[in-house]
């Protein structure tokens, strides 16, 4: 049996993605308010004494980083690959999955409408 948690996360950045048309919107610099949501599981066996999957307020790192590293930036200047949303789901799970092994999903959300999702 697993269980999972979820905490979502808002920030707004701009970006303009490489190698599309110039006549395509997204290659335009332009912005965004993201959403992210980080999901956590954990095996019945691996909960905390408490109950956890892990304490939310852990989760506050998460947003200190989220705060000075991608909120009102420019994301071509913080990220090595297309700022895509799909790149940008894969690499916050890679650079957080360390600190949080029970990482098993990051959702980015670009739009009300639109979310990209890495689960390895």
């Amino acid at each position: 049996m697993a269980f999972t948690i979820t905490k979502k996360f808002d920030f707004s950045a701009s970006h303009q993605l490489v190698g599309l048309a110039p006549e395509h919107q997204c290659a335009r610099l332009h912005g965004h308010n993201y959403v992210i949501e980080l999901e956590l599981r954990s095996e019945d066996a691996d909960l905390l004494p408490v109950g956890f999957v892990r304490d939310y307020g852990d989760l506050s790192a998460f947003k200190t980083w989220l705060d000075n590293h991608l909120d009102h930036r420019h994301l071509n200047d913080v990220m090595d690959e297309n700022p895509t949303a799909e790149n940008m789901a894969s690499w916050i799970y890679k650079t957080w999955s360390m600190e949080f092994p029970e990482l098993a999903c990051v959702r980015i959300s670009e739009t009300p409408k639109t979310w990209a999702e890495y689960r390895p």
